[in-house]
């Protein structure tokens, strides 16, 4: 069985110098693209499946019209494995559409600084020990754009928003003839996005993947192979908006729950005159045989976030001197000491949900 697993593309694998490695997570991915065998399955994540039952009574209500406004106290907490001079960066709650009223509860070491110029917000750290973190609080509200294509405007002039961001966001001969496939004739920006949408919620399923740093253009992996995480999912959509026009960007930081939370991506695209609007794609898949909820995550959005990054592949502020352990993101914090880098294997990372109080 395992042989048949492997020969129809179940299991991810390398092969180096003539020898088989396979991904350590390829057994919840057995599981993702091989929906027979969840029948099989004799432990369930009960914390998962709650939280999702949750969130379903949620995405029904918010539907309705009945959204709420939510305060949320959350941390991050990185223990490394010897004492020394570090350098580190912890991502924080950044104001936006959603998010208000952020404020730092505390901090381990207590001196720190906070990003203002980086659309990758983070708490800044500078000291000789092995364990660092920051709790915070915040109010987000849940969203909801009720829009009618018949009042969709022309595409505004956003250049940034409508170019290659390489090696990732590339406008491949397959990936411009894949998306003129996909939206044809149809120039509304608003229904080109959700065609876009469509197909990948449709066709693109859920998995775990190696670090983002392996890949040479995540958009075209994901295209061809049909298969990635959330980040993936919204690099690919993010990639065919704007090669068919529409203007579209990136947003990611931690899906939050009462119990827990853990690294969540999603895009978000300029319809004008409503302005960005939510699209979370990998959400939109696993629902796909519900299509309201399935269509609830394009332009809506939960209040089970905590959002800390408004675009992919920056800069921090200040800047890392050496490479990042994630090139694109920053959901688990990035650390250095005074020679290099310290990779992900090098530490522990723990992220934790204090309080999730509905007030509005």
């Amino acid at each position: 069985e395992f042989k048949m697993w492997k020969k129809e593309g179940y299991i991810d694998k390398l092969i180096v110098d003539n020898r088989e490695y396979f991904f350590s997570r390829f057994l919840d991915n057995l599981f993702f693209l091989n929906k027979e065998l969840e029948k099989r399955r004799l432990r369930k994540n009960e914390r998962a499946e709650n939280a999702r039952k949750m969130l379903n009574e949620r995405i029904l209500n918010i539907r309705k019209g009945k959204k709420g406004v939510y305060r949320i106290t959350a941390g991050i907490t990185i223990t490394l494995q010897e004492k020394d001079s570090y350098r580190v960066w912890l991502p924080v709650p950044t104001e936006n559409m959603q998010i208000k009223n952020i404020k730092i509860l505390k901090t381990d070491p207590v001196s720190y600084t906070i990003s203002l110029k980086s659309k990758q917000r983070t708490v800044h750290f500078e000291a000789e020990q092995k364990t660092f973190g920051v709790e915070f609080q915040y109010d987000i509200s849940e969203v909801l754009y009720d829009i009618d294509p018949n009042k969709v405007e022309g595409v505004e002039s956003l250049d940034e928003y409508l170019s290659e961001k390489m090696p990732h966001i590339s406008f491949t001969p397959y990936l411009r003839n894949l998306t003129n496939r996909i939206v044809g004739e149809e120039k509304n920006p608003y229904l080109k996005a959700k065609d876009i949408y469509h197909w990948i919620t449709d066709n693109v399923g859920y998995t775990y993947v190696p670090e983002y740093s392996l890949f040479d253009n995540i958009s075209e992996y994901v295209a061809r192979n049909l298969r990635g995480d959330c980040g993936m999912h919204a690099l690919l959509f993010i990639t065919m908006c704007r090669i068919a026009g529409v203007p579209a960007k990136w947003q990611s930081g931690w899906y939050v729950t009462p119990n827990y939370a853990s690294p969540h991506d999603w895009a978000q695209v300029y319809i004008k005159p409503y302005g960005w609007i939510p699209v979370d794609a990998s959400f939109g898949n696993v629902r796909k045989n519900n299509e309201l909820k399935r269509d609830f995550y394009f332009g809506a959005l939960d209040a089970f976030r905590m959002i800390s990054n408004e675009d992919f592949q920056v800069q921090f502020d200040p800047p890392k001197r050496y490479m990042r352990s994630d090139p694109i993101d920053n959901q688990r914090g990035e650390v250095e000491n005074k020679k290099e880098n310290i990779y992900y294997d090098k530490f522990k990372c723990e992220i934790s949900v204090k309080r999730f109080n509905r007030i509005a």
